[in-house]
């Protein structure tokens, strides 16, 4: 067999892979941590191989199975530059004709390595399942290229990691994040992310505004006309949009956000016509596949709205957002379906996902059942996408709304909201100085998410513009270099409480909510006295991160750059 058509013909038995891996390939490849762990036992499986194979044959340069990092590092610059095919088939023939290209240059001798490694490395871009593709390259491409090739995948996932923090938060919003060492209230010395003014604010100044990535109403108010389900606004009696086969019965303030959500997660989620394209879906026209879709969203809007928790909802319109933000990569330019802004969270390359990994989340435990009715809708969207949330993901990423979430309340909030029914450890919370039971809605904010809290904050978020977006408000002055707080529960002393029972409330709010003792200056100073023999309670910070943040977190506060060799066990 010609070696130009090797690998093609293993390619052709083994498929190109399915779209329902194409829409979310660019997440897997970056963040999976068992994929980076394959990428260091093939490389270091290798690098024994290679060298023995280099200096036992007389035909192949022993430099060129061991070029330096910067060399590589220089050879890759011009792919990112590369204007990667938008269209399934146009994917396709690129793909097919840098593997060709490929082998091709490796036919040519040892001194055409790096451009063939290259050609590789760039169909590994376009590819919707590059575990399995490296793998039939460890088969088929010579051996000396092939180790080039996993380097130069090791060097693209360390520098998007690595690189992430260098963008964000946008530059515009004039804050950065640091990693600090803490102590919490039982001793141990954890790593945290925290959010840092980069200039100067003035008490009354706005920090910054940020619009939520995902937000939802209050389960006791969608449905009910009274607010706009995108942007939470109070609607006139009467003037609600109501949108016709809607199965969670939304109702929207303006035409504009009706179509924003139903573009972000609305339609995949409850809507009655397909959020994937016809061309991308084949079974959209199907009768019995439109049946059991309508079944699930109708099954999935009765949990919601049964289930009275706003974390179920952020969870799945996360999802959803990030199915269909992938889904429209892989259009042709110019489609309808393609929104006409940029989203300010996908710019530089990176993905939803790439934000939510990062953030910290509490370990809870799983209801049994619950994702089950998230993977029956995208699985009725497209075959594959069910795979997407296993039961495991899906706690995390409940964990992640419980730690992250804010209240979304306006000019103080509002006292109609009905009691829960919960018992008071499994009531949800969220981050909201005027308290949960007053706010309308919630919303995940990517960069508020690293606001740490404190009972004396220097911040606080406003939503005074009566919508979804947050401004962050300084109260009082704030130096570049300062970290920025904000109370993430009513810590103001009622009108039936003393100085100590406020505080004993505010703290056992912080405790169930998200599991650590506050360890600020006003609960020391407000601490009663130890002869009044109540014993401050020593609680373990219970919050995580994923195992890749705290690699980087470790190597932020080290000044190592480990991430290739690390173990990435350590999830603390």
């Amino acid at each position: 067999m010609a070696p130009v058509n090797k690998t093609l013909v293993v390619l052709a038995a083994a498929g190109v892979g399915a779209l329902a891996y194409a829409i979310y390939f660019d997440h897997k490849r970056r963040t999976d941590t068992q994929f980076r762990k394959r990428l260091r036992r093939e490389k270091k499986k290798l690098d024994k191989s290679v060298s023995q194979t280099a200096t036992s044959n007389s035909g192949t340069s022993s430099s060129d199975a061991s070029l330096p990092t910067a060399e590589i590092l220089a050879a890759m610059k011009g792919v990112k530059d590369d204007q990667v095919p938008t269209t399934p088939e146009d994917r396709e023939k690129y793909f097919m004709s840098q593997v060709e290209n490929g082998e091709q240059l490796c036919a040519r001798g040892p001194e055409f390595a790096v451009e063939a490694a290259l050609a590789f490395f760039r169909a590994l871009r376009v590819y919707p399942s590059p575990v399995e593709l490296i793998m039939i390259f460890q088969n088929t491409v010579p051996e000396p290229v092939f180790k080039i090739v996993l380097e130069m995948m090791r060097l693209d996932v360390k520098g998007r990691v690595e690189g992430y923090y260098e963008v964000f938060p946008p530059k515009r919003m004039n804050v950065s994040t640091k990693t600090v060492e803490v102590t919490d209230s039982s001793g141990a010395k954890i790593l945290k992310r925290i959010l840092v003014a980069d200039k100067d604010f003035t008490a009354g100044d706005v920090i910054y505004k940020e619009q939520p990535i995902v937000s939802v109403l209050d389960p006791d108010l969608e449905g009910k006309g009274s607010h706009c389900s995108q942007c939470h606004r109070k609607i006139d009696d009467g003037a609600a949009l109501t949108p016709d086969g809607d199965r969670l019965t939304s109702a929207f303030c303006s035409e504009e956000c009706q179509a924003k959500l139903r573009l972000e997660s609305q339609t995949l989620l409850f809507g009655p016509e397909y959020a994937i394209p016809a061309e991308l879906n084949p079974n959209s026209q199907d009768p019995e596949a439109v049946k059991k879709r309508e079944d699930a969203q109708i099954a999935f809007a009765r949990f919601v709205r049964e289930s009275g928790r706003v974390q179920v909802l952020l969870v799945a319109r996360f999802i959803a957002r990030q199915v269909v933000s992938e889904t429209v990569k892989l259009l042709p330019t110019g489609h309808p379906a393609i929104p006409t802004q940029t989203d300010e969270w996908t710019e530089h390359g990176y993905t939803l996902f790439d934000h939510m990994e990062r953030v910290r989340f509490l370990e809870l435990n799983g209801r049994e059942g619950e994702a089950e009715y998230l993977r029956a809708i995208l699985k009725a969207n497209l075959q594959g996408l069910e795979d997407f949330v296993t039961d495991e993901r899906y706690t995390v990423l409940i964990g992640k709304m419980a730690y992250n979430a804010y209240g979304i309340s306006f000019s103080g909030g509002r006292d109609d909201k009905p009691p829960p029914s919960a018992s008071p450890e499994d009531v949800e919370l969220t981050r909201t100085p005027n308290g949960t039971a007053r706010q309308v809605g919630a919303g995940f904010f990517a960069v508020s998410s690293y606001i740490s809290h404190s009972c004396g904050p220097c911040a606080r978020p406003s939503f005074e513009g009566g919508t979804s977006e947050m401004h962050l408000v300084a109260t009082r002055d704030i130096k570049a270099g300062d970290e920025i707080t904000v109370s993430y529960v009513d810590a103001t002393v009622h009108d039936d409480e003393d100085v100590v029972q406020a505080r004993y409330r505010r703290r056992k709010e912080l405790a169930r909510g998200w599991r650590f003792a506050c360890q600020c200056d006003r609960c020391a100073r407000e601490a009663p006295p130890s002869s009044a023999g109540e014993k401050e309670t020593e609680l373990k910070d219970e919050s995580k991160v994923e195992p890749i943040v705290s690699q980087i977190d470790q190597e932020a506060a080290s000044g190592t750059s480990q991430l290739a060799a690390a173990d990435t066990t350590t999830v603390d």
